[in-house]
C-alpha cells in the first residue's frame, strides 16, 4: 500500500514538472518573438508631413493627419498595456472577467500579446500571436492551444492590422503593399497584402479624423460549427489620448459578427501606456 501511494505521489510530481517544463517552453517563445519583432523598430525613423497622405482619399488624408501630429517621427511597433475586461462566453452569458495584458505590435510582422484575466483558480493566462495561440488555467492546465496553420496565421493577420490602424498608424502609411481607398464621404478601406495574405478593413472616421470603428471579413472560427469562414468582425474606438505624437484610443471594444444583432464584445481595453521605441 506504501509502495502505491509513493508511485503514486512520484506520477503526480513528475506530471506536474512536465506542465511546469511546458509552460516555461511556453515563455521562452514568447520573449523570442517579442525580441524579433522590437529589433524591427530599431531604425531610425522618418518623420511625418501632410505631404506624405495629400494624394490619399479624402477619409484616409483626414485620418492620417489627425492621428499623426506633423514632424513626429514615423515609429512602426510599439509595446502597449492594457487591461479591461474579457469574455470566453457569449452574448447571452458573457461572464466578463478583469484582464491585463501586456502587447508588443508590429504590423505587418506579427504581434505577442500577453494576457492574464480572471482570478486564484479561475485565473486563465497565456498568449496569443500571428502563430500560435496558447492559454492556461490556473497557470497549471492547458486550455486552449492552437496554431502553426494557415488559417491561424491569416485571422491573426486581420486582427493585427486591424489594431495597426488605431496603435500603429505608421505602420499602415501608404506604401508597397498597402493601399487605401475611399468607401464614402466618412469610410476609409485599407487593404494590405503581405506573406500571399490579403486583408482589407473599413475606417469610419469622424470629421475631426478619428478612427471611431473599423469592420472587416475576417478569416475566423469563432462560431457554433468551429469551421474557418469569413464573417464579420470590428469594433469601436474612443477616449483619444496623445503618446508621442500620435493620437490614439485608448479606449477599444471588439467582438464578432459586428453590423448585426449577434454582435457581441467580448473584448474591452483600456490602454494605460503605449512605448514606441
Amino acid at each position: 500500500m506504501k509502495i502505491a501511494v509513493l508511485i503514486f505521489f512520484i506520477l503526480i510530481l513528475l506530471i506536474l514538472s512536465a506542465l511546469f517544463f511546458w509552460r516555461m517552453m511556453d515563455h521562452r517563445v514568447d520573449r523570442a518573438e517579442k525580441e524579433r519583432l522590437l529589433a524591427l523598430g530599431s531604425v531610425r525613423p522618418a518623420v511625418f508631413s501632410k505631404v506624405m497622405v495629400e494624394e490619399l482619399p479624402e477619409p484616409a488624408r483626414r485620418y492620417f493627419c489627425f492621428t499623426i501630429k506633423e514632424g513626429t517621427p514615423l515609429h512602426r511597433v510599439a509595446e502597449i498595456s492594457m487591461r479591461g475586461q474579457f469574455s470566453i462566453g457569449s452574448k447571452e452569458a458573457p461572464a466578463y472577467m478583469p484582464m491585463r495584458a501586456e502587447q508588443v505590435l508590429a504590423a505587418p510582422e506579427g504581434f505577442v500579446w500577453k494576457m492574464s484575466c480572471g482570478s486564484m483558480i479561475k485565473r486563465i493566462s497565456g498568449s496569443d500571436s500571428a502563430n500560435w495561440t496558447r492559454f492556461w488555467l490556473g497557470g497549471i492546465v492547458p486550455v486552449a492551444r492552437a496554431g502553426g496553420t494557415k488559417d491561424h496565421n491569416r485571422s491573426g493577420f486581420a486582427r493585427y492590422l486591424a489594431e495597426a490602424i488605431f496603435w500603429t498608424p505608421a505602420a499602415v502609411l501608404p506604401g508597397p503593399g498597402i493601399v487605401w481607398d475611399a468607401v464614402d464621404a466618412q469610410t476609409a478601406r485599407l487593404t494590405v497584402e503581405h506573406n500571399g495574405m490579403r486583408q482589407s478593413i473599413d475606417v469610419r472616421i469622424d470629421k475631426e479624423g478619428r478612427p471611431v470603428q473599423i469592420g472587416m471579413q475576417r478569416w475566423s472560427n469563432a462560431n457554433k460549427d468551429k469551421d474557418y469562414r469569413l464573417q464579420s468582425f470590428g469594433g469601436y474606438m474612443s477616449d483619444f489620448r496623445t503618446f508621442d505624437g500620435f493620437v490614439l484610443p485608448s479606449h477599444v471594444e471588439a467582438g464578432n459578427l459586428i453590423g448585426t444583432d449577434a454582435y457581441f464584445p467580448f473584448f474591452i481595453a483600456d490602454v494605460t501606456d503605449i512605448r514606441f521605441l
